[in-house]
C-alpha cells in the first residue's frame, strides 16, 4: 500500500483573469486550476491549502500551497507535469515533499507583499495590469515617515474592510513597511505575520494620499489609533499587488 504524503508547491501567477486564489463555484480561481492540474497528472481529486489568500486580480510570485497525495512521482516531475496541465498564467516553480504534519498556513511565520505604483503622467502598456497609475508627485520621504507608525504590533482594524472584520482579532505584527522609488516605479513592501482582508490595499490607498499631501503622517497615525473598520483607504486597485513570498521557520530548498 502506497503511503500518503504531503507535497508543497511554490506557485507564481498572473491574477488578472481570476476571481482570487480561493475556490468559488462557477468562477475561475487559482485553486480550481491547480486542483484540475493535480487531477490531470495523478488522477487524484484533492483539495489544496494556500498559505495566503489573494483577491481577484492580485498576482503572486511566491504563493505556497500544499496537498496530500498517494503519488510517488519525483518532485521535479510534479513541477514539469503540473505545468503541462496548467494555463500559461499559472506556473509551479518548485515542489517539495514535507512532513504530513506540516500546515502551510499555520506554520508560516510571515508573509511579504509588494505593491507597484507607476508614478507617471502617462500610462504604460507594459505595466498596465501590473501597476497602479498615479499621476501626481509622490513624496516618498513623507510616505516612509508615515510608515513608521505601521511597525510592530498594532490593532489594524482601520485598515480592514468593514465586511472582512466580523469578530476576528485585528491585531497584527508588521516587521517591515517601506516605499522605494525605482525610476517611475514606486514600490511599497510590507512584511507581517499575517494580514487582514484588504489590509495592504487599504494601507497603500491611504499612503498614496499621504504622498500626494492630502493626509499628514500625524493624521495617518490617528487613523491607525482610531481602530474603526473601513476608515483607511481608499482601497488601491488589485493590479499593483503581488504576494512575494511566505516565510517558514525552516525553509524547504531555500525557496521560502
Amino acid at each position: 500500500m502506497v503511503a500518503v504524503t504531503r507535497v508543497v508547491l511554490i506557485i507564481e501567477y498572473d491574477g488578472r483573469r481570476y476571481h482570487g486564489s480561493q475556490l468559488q463555484v462557477g468562477l475561475a480561481t487559482i485553486q480550481e486550476e491547480i486542483e484540475q492540474a493535480i487531477r490531470g497528472l495523478t488522477g487524484e481529486s484533492c483539495r489544496i491549502a494556500a498559505a495566503s489568500r489573494t483577491d481577484a486580480g492580485v498576482h503572486a510570485c511566491g504563493q505556497v500551497v500544499s496537498f496530500r497525495t498517494n503519488s510517488i512521482l519525483p518532485e521535479q516531475t510534479f513541477v514539469n507535469g503540473l505545468n503541462y496541465y496548467l494555463p500559461r498564467d499559472i506556473a509551479v516553480k518548485a515542489a517539495y515533499r514535507v512532513a504530513g504534519s506540516f500546515d502551510v498556513r499555520r506554520d508560516a511565520v510571515s508573509r511579504e507583499y509588494s505593491y507597484y505604483i507607476l508614478n507617471s503622467l502617462t500610462r504604460s502598456p507594459i505595466w498596465m495590469g501590473f501597476a497602479h497609475l498615479v499621476g501626481g508627485y509622490l513624496d516618498i520621504e513623507v510616505i516612509n515617515e508615515a510608515c513608521q507608525a505601521l511597525l510592530g504590533e498594532r490593532d489594524f482594524a482601520s485598515f480592514a474592510s468593514i465586511t472582512g472584520v466580523n469578530k476576528k482579532c485585528t491585531v497584527r505584527y508588521v516587521y517591515r513597511a517601506v516605499m522605494e522609488k525605482r525610476g517611475e516605479l514606486a514600490v511599497f513592501n510590507m512584511v507581517a505575520n499575517s494580514f487582514l482582508p484588504h489590509q495592504v490595499r487599504n494601507t497603500i490607498g491611504l499612503l498614496i494620499k499621504v504622498g500626494l499631501g492630502r493626509v499628514s503622517p500625524g493624521e495617518f497615525r490617528s487613523i491607525i489609533e482610531a481602530r474603526v473598520p473601513g476608515l483607511a483607504g481608499p482601497m488601491a486597485p488589485a493590479c499593483g499587488l503581488r504576494l512575494i513570498r511566505v516565510n517558514y521557520p525552516v525553509s524547504f530548498g531555500g525557496e521560502t
